[in-house]
């Protein structure tokens, strides 16, 4: 427009112009300089909180792992610490006897296997005990677990006997790795 023309023009038309001539202003600033910047920081905020997550995320794994990194340590100290000639059989064996079971073990059937992805023997043994009572298999159990031989009992089964009140009779696997 024509600064001519804008002076022919009465006060009215003026305040129309300039009022028009604002509102362009101000469209074009808040299109082109504020938007912008609210829309930048509104992207920020949002990595801001997925790294945030991120960042938790591997904290979490960095203590889960630490805590594997501590079993496996220990594990090797007691694979490490076990005898040379270790059979899970005989230890087994000399357990129940220990326990005073030894007569109540209806069968022991060994087995050994690779572990997938591993290069070590997993040996396991099914062992069936018959007629016993509940503080027996727990004390044959607590003896299994507490080792310092890395035995770990897989599965177990524990049915009542039809024959005597008070007694059970336990079917397990027991598995320790090969070194």
């Amino acid at each position: 427009m024509n600064l001519n023309k804008l002076k022919n023009l009465n006060k009215r038309e003026k305040y129309a112009v300039y009022a028009v001539s604002g509102l362009v202003a101000l469209f074009i600033l808040v299109q082109f300089i504020i938007s912008p910047i609210i829309g930048s920081r509104q992207r920020q905020a949002r990595t801001l909180q997925a790294k945030m997550k991120i960042l938790e995320d591997m904290h979490i794994l960095k203590a889960e792992y630490d805590i594997i990194r501590e079993k496996a340590v220990t594990y090797k100290k007691h694979y490490a610490a076990r005898k040379k000639d270790f059979t899970l059989f005989s230890f087994l064996d000399r357990l129940a006897a220990e326990s005073g079971l030894k007569d109540n073990i209806t069968y022991m059937k060994p087995s050994t296997s690779v572990g997938e992805g591993s290069p070590h023997r997993i040996s396991k043994v099914e062992m069936k005990l018959q007629s016993i009572t509940l503080k027996q298999l727990t004390a044959y159990l607590h003896g299994v677990e507490t080792s310092k031989n890395a035995v770990n009992i897989n599965r177990i089964s524990i049915t009542k006997t039809g024959m005597k009140e008070g007694f059970i009779n336990a079917v397990m696997q027991i598995e320790t790795v090969d070194i």
